[in-house]
């Protein structure tokens, strides 16, 4: 027959998957005389009562007179209880289960000695803790509350999937973990055999886990992949998996460089608080000496904030110098940086990111610029912003107000020549009630900016002019030179535009589809040219306000004409845009600083202003035509195609006048026929994409500018390709066609190698500029990976960087890198830059 019965005990002891045990067995003991102990049970269900404890109280501690008690239960299984009157034990045996309080006893035999107060647990032990840990052993002998005892034949599994194998447990002080001749790995094990060794794992004369510290520590271990030992240490630790944040020594790093030697850069890691912590980053180098990094991070309430630091006192400066590297000969060089953001309310935040460096070749010399992003071909940038911006955004609002300071890296910037924001405004603001049934949106922008010296650009250099720029003013009617560009004004430039829009969308009872539109600009500008800045032949020196007002109406029409098919839906649609306004005002009077981009092709063909910012603004009769073309598939896919040409109807064409950055010259707009546009893409599954550009010359149809890209991601291919073939534009100083491909891909081998490679070659010049090719293997227990990258070289005169990065991470310990510059193809390989 089954026995039940309930135990009740104080359960004061740790950990909790020992003390149920021991309760267990003081209970048997204490009700021994209840039971004949001749007698087998097929099972028995054991529940003793539990000493009453108070339970808390409001207001009252939890001893407080009158407190009510609360009932913990335990509850045991066996085959068989058996009891020893002469030696005070009890035993249970044969599938021993004891559950209590989210822990768990599972073994073979269970045995309570009274007298030393140890409870000992033979034949398949099996321990689980309330966090999810499980431990496996054969033997395991423990005091009664439970601090102290050992563990034979141990193993354990935790939550996070980390595994302990040992001889030999011994626990002390209660804290103390102490596994002999143990083996930890966090990799699963194989499942086709689970004898075989997995993928990595560390086996140590010692393993030593201090749960109060929440570390653990190896003594005397070895490394090893796949059962091969590649690494011995005599002594090392790593925080214990479950802790995210740790004090201690992160994993080294490991690099090389013709510019600093062999180097080892260790971290330390400071976990101060849960809301802040620090890193300090050495980086010892053999032939430059000891380079600093500092960083404190700290999250606030409403936001956080970053500062780091860097420094070192080189001790071979002349090595820069003698690498035509003349940024780096300096004695101290090093830089600070801070970066933030904070809210101040849930639609407004405000923040920062600041660099100040000793020069611009500090970053890429040391190898300490981080760059963001998932893109293969990640070069170090050409520049550093600092900023400072507010921004706010709601339904139908944005507001974003920032000031803006560059530091170039190119060994040809001059700080003098780039301008310093302070600041640009832009707002954008959309009524929520239709007006005369239309939609109203009011947009402004304020640019403040300042530069020292002139911006010249070189575009037609011959012998005669060697490249320099022409200055003064021999013919106060001729506004431009033809070998140079300005870029820049010297002197304070201050702008304030606004726009306000309506447009209203009319469907006729045929489809035919009636957007017409108004629109009033509005610009007002300060102007102070430094007078002796060489720029008259430009602008006109000195100080000016100017101002213009831009009008513009205009309808735009579509008929889209609709077919239904077996296989889906073709839609053919004519488009027209009439546009009228006036000329275009203060061409020359007003620098131009963000409108120098100027690409023409199918995606602006209808934009009624297609200038890319606000220092310039089309003016002038326009007629936009095009036809677009839609093939939408049942089973999914699409085609899609567009051709068009824009024409200048009256009026002065605002692209044929170039001002003194020539903007819109050769753009294929400058004429009263433009160069026809056409844009073909292709999607037959989400697999392929395929999508082209293109730009005709209006008089012969020969191409202008051409762009094929594709991108495929089918079955274990990630690949994409980008083509592009442009004519010169002399204007601009392109005297020749560009062309050149982009590409990257990556193949997954299997479920855990990766293959990955990008390319920028210049076709025209069958040179290289830009690679990486990589391997790597990941799975849920480590990471390696293998690459090789070039990257442009900014700030000295050697044309690229090659480095060769080797990295490895074991998942719960860390990982670790190492990279060095490959001197000899720095020397040049042919095909390649240099």
């Amino acid at each position: 027959m089954a026995l039940r019965a309930r135990i009740r005990l104080d359960w004061f002891s740790r950990p909790v998957w020992c003390a149920g045990t021991v309760m267990f067995a003081v209970a048997v003991i204490a009700a021994g005389s209840v039971f004949d102990t001749r007698t087998a049970v097929a099972q028995r269900i054991l529940a003793f009562p539990k000493r009453e404890r108070p339970a808390p109280q409001p207001n009252k501690g939890l001893l407080s007179p009158g407190a009510k008690t609360t009932k913990e239960q335990m509850l045991v299984r066996a085959n068989e209880i058996n009891y020893d009157y002469t030696n005070e034990r009890v035993a249970a045996v044969g599938n021993v289960q004891i559950y209590y309080n989210g822990s768990g006893l599972e073994a073979d035999k269970v045995i309570f000695d009274q007298k030393t107060k140890r409870l000992h647990a033979e034949g398949n032990v099996r321990l689980s803790e309330p966090d999810g840990k499980v431990i496996h052993g054969e033997i395991i002998d423990l005091s009664d509350d439970f601090r102290d005892g050992f563990v034979d034949s141990l193993r354990i599994e935790g939550p996070d999937q980390t595994r302990i194998a040992a001889n030999r447990l011994e626990r002390t002080a209660g804290n103390l973990s102490v596994f002999q001749s143990g083996v930890y790995t966090a990799c699963e094990p194989c499942k086709d055999d689970p004898t075989k060794p997995p993928k990595w794992q560390v086996k140590a004369a010692r393993i030593i886990h201090d749960q109060n510290e929440k570390m653990l520590y190896f003594e005397d271990a070895r490394l090893e992949f796949f059962g091969v030992p590649l690494a011995w240490l005599p002594y090392f630790s790593t925080p214990d998996p479950s802790e995210k944040r740790k004090t201690g020594f992160l994993v080294p790093h490991y690099s090389t460089s013709t510019n600093y030697g062999f180097a080892v850069t260790t971290p330390y890691y400071w976990a101060l608080a849960p809301d802040y912590d620090a890193t300090l980053t050495p980086m010892v180098t053999s032939t430059q000496g000891p380079l600093v990094q500092g960083e404190w991070r700290q999250r606030l309430v409403n936001g956080s904030y970053t500062i780091r630091a860097t420094g070192i006192f080189q001790l071979d400066k002349q090595a820069f110098l003698n690498a035509g590297n003349v940024p780096g000969n300096r004695d101290f060089r090093g830089s600070f940086e801070s970066s933030g953001q904070f809210n101040l309310t849930s639609k407004w935040v405000y923040g920062w990111d600041g660099t100040v460096i000793t020069d611009r070749a500090f970053f890429q010399d040391y190898g300490l610029y981080k760059p963001q992003g998932s893109n293969l071909l990640r070069s170090t940038p050409d520049y550093v912003l600092s900023q400072s911006y507010l921004q706010g955004r709601g339904e139908r609002s944005y507001f974003d107000m920032r000031a803006l300071y560059f530091y170039g890296f190119s060994s040809v910037d001059s700080q003098k020549q780039i301008p310093v924001i302070h600041p640009v405004i832009d707002h954008d603001y959309t009524f929520g009630r239709s007006v005369f049934g239309g939609e109203l949106s009011l947009r402004s922008n304020l640019t403040s900016l300042s530069r020292e010296t002139a911006f010249f650009d070189p575009i037609n250099q011959t012998a005669s002019n060697n490249g320099l720029c022409a200055i003064g003013n021999p013919d106060p009617t001729v506004k431009t030179a033809s070998n140079c560009l300005l870029r820049g004004v010297p002197g304070t430039y201050s702008r304030l535009s606004s726009e306000a829009n309506w447009r209203r969308t009319v469907i006729d009872s045929y489809g035919q589809v009636f957007t017409p539109f108004i629109s009033l600009r509005a610009d007002i500008a300060n102007v102070q040219i430094s007078p002796d800045a060489g720029v008259a032949n430009y602008v006109n020196p000195g100080t000016s306000d100017v101002a213009r007002i831009m009008p513009t109406a205009g309808v735009e029409y579509r008929y889209p004409f609709i077919s239904v098919h077996s296989w889906g839906t073709q839609t053919i649609e004519p488009i027209g845009q009439l546009i009228i306004r006036p000329n275009e005002t203060g061409v020359g009077l007003l620098p131009n600083e963000d409108s120098q981009s100027m690409v023409f092709d199918a995606s602006n063909l209808f934009r009624v202003n297609k200038f890319s910012g606000w220092d310039r603004v089309e003016g002038g009769g326009r007629l936009n035509a095009g036809l677009q073309y839609t093939a939408q598939f049942n089973r999914g896919g699409y085609v899609s195609a567009m051709f068009g040409q824009s024409y200048h109807l009256f009026g002065q064409n605002s692209f044929a006048v170039g001002g003194p950055t020539n903007t819109g010259i050769n753009s294929g707009l400058d004429t009263d026929r433009s160069d026809y546009v056409a844009r073909v893409a292709y999607q037959p599954n989400s697999s392929l994409t395929l999508t082209s550009r293109f730009r005709f010359n209006e008089a012969d149809f020969t191409l202008q500018r051409t762009e094929l890209e594709a991108t495929v991601n089918f079955d274990r291919w990630t690949t994409s390709a980008v083509y592009g073939n442009y004519a010169p534009q002399p204007a601009l100083g392109f005297l020749e066609r560009r062309e050149g491909v982009v590409t990257s891909a990556k193949f997954k081998v299997d479920q855990n190698w990766l293959l990955l490679g990008a390319m920028r070659f210049d076709l025209k010049a069958e040179q290289i500029s830009e690679t990486q090719l990589g391997i790597g293997y990941i799975d849920d227990c480590f990471l390696l990976a293998l690459n090789y990258i070039t990257e442009y070289a900014y700030n000295s005169n050697q044309r690229l960087n090659h480095t060769v990065m080797f990295q490895f991470s074991l998942r719960t310990i860390g990982g670790n890198s190492f990279s060095t510059g490959l001197t000899a193809l720095n020397q040049g390989i042919p095909g390649i830059t240099k």
